[in-house]
């Protein structure tokens, strides 16, 4: 980053004044108290969990809900929610969400050497907040994305600093809450972090196994979960389902040939992702790239793949607007998350069963500029390795 009086980075790291921070919180607590005021137990999503935990409590197995799609262990993160009153729910959990977005922020303006208390760190949020559509919906669903959110910069950040035992515990954390990220194990596969790819697989493992006992269907994940999400045969999730897979379907596209493309691309952005960790490169833009680009292929082929897994990406992309020679400033970053403009509406798609085409636009997009931005990088390399990286401070 540069200090420089005529680059807009040094503008951007500069303390931010305390009008900043009102304007934080005002959208912050808009967001949190509008979920509070529209739903009665904190969020559909969470509810999913709770009411899995609940029927556990009750002695039945939480697989028979076919729309719980966790690890055995995200039942018992979810069952001290059980003996909370909903009001209680409805006012904590939209907070607990929106905390672990902020913390998430926190963490990935850190990993990318930015001040917390920089102007980029107050208005940077408060873009996300008001102006990308996806933060606001995983605030209202109250979806257990949010602890990928926060895992995913968080374990960045400890590797970082040469701490991979603890960004594996991390992710591993999260992955028993949520297998969303479980593509990050070839990313450390890629670093030969071999001690910490068994802390992250061990984590989840243990966890599961060990609540699995607990339950009247141990492998209900395996007998019911896995070869749901294999099929994705559930019409209603389908129309919000961003993938290629189950896109291109809704435009003609042979099931089997959308598959297939949607497989292909998750590959060549796997191989991509490979190639941007062997470049390395100065900076602190190694990491996020890497981690960037797994997620983002694996979002492709997923099933599902919601528009709100991208508050998993997008702010750990976004945090790294300071830098030159970011994926963030490039303009089709900028063009990808044209679609999630809170209050834009396009043309045929003003239905809300719609919206899947606006995200899968999104999400090929981004993809694209990703893949597409490490290869020019990768051309440039010669001359901006002999460039010297000033590191903004106060």
């Amino acid at each position: 980053m540069s200090e420089r009086k005529c680059d807009i980075s040094g503008w951007l790291v500069r303390r931010a004044s305390w009008h900043l921070w009102l304007v934080l919180g005002a959208v912050l607590g808009a967001t949190a108290a509008r979920t509070a005021r529209l739903t009665s137990d904190g969020g559909m999503d969470n509810a999913v969990v709770v009411g899995a935990a609940r029927t556990w409590l009750s002695g039945g197995s939480p697989y028979d809900d076919p729309h719980f799609l966790y690890l055995p262990s995200a039942v018992l993160a979810a069952a001290p929610q059980v003996l909370l009153p909903p009001t209680a729910l409805r006012l904590l959990v939209p907070l607990a969400v929106t905390g672990c977005l902020v913390l998430g922020w926190a963490c990935a303006l850190r990993l990318h050497d930015v001040p917390l208390g920089s102007r980029f760190a107050a208005l940077g949020l408060a873009g996300l907040a008001a102006g990308f559509a996806p933060f606001a919906h995983l605030v209202l669903l109250a979806n257990w994305t949010a602890t990928a959110a926060l895992a995913l910069p968080l374990g960045l950040l400890l590797a970082s600093r040469g701490r991979w035992m603890a960004a594996g515990a991390v992710i591993g954390a999260a992955v028993a809450l949520k297998p969303l990220l479980a593509p990050l194990a070839l990313l450390f596969l890629f670093a030969h972090r071999w001690r910490a790819l068994a802390v992250l697989v061990l984590v989840p493992v243990a966890a599961s196994a060990a609540s699995g006992l607990l339950m009247p269907d141990p492998a209900g994940f395996f007998t019911r979960t896995l070869p749901f999400l294999l099929r994705g045969d559930d019409g209603f999730v389908r129309l919000y389902e961003a993938s290629p897979a189950a896109v291109l379907p809704r435009l003609g596209v042979p099931e089997p040939l959308a598959g297939a493309v949607a497989v292909v691309a998750a590959l060549v952005g796997v191989v991509c992702a490979y190639r941007r960790w062997c470049r390395g490169g100065p900076g602190a833009l190694r990491l996020p790239e890497t981690a960037a680009t797994l997620m983002l292929s694996a979002f492709l082929v997923s099933r599902p793949s919601y528009d709100h897994y991208l508050l998993v990406v997008v702010p750990l992309l976004f945090a790294g607007l300071p830098y030159a020679g970011s994926v963030a400033r490039s303009p089709w970053f900028w063009l990808a998350l044209t679609p999630q403009l809170p209050g834009l509406t396009w043309p045929y798609l003003e239905p809300v069963r719609r919206r899947a085409f606006k995200d899968a636009f999104t999400l090929c997009v981004l993809t694209c500029t990703v893949l597409c931005h490490g290869r020019a990088r990768e051309r440039r390399m010669p001359v901006e390795s002999a460039r010297p990286t000033a590191v903004a401070s106060f």
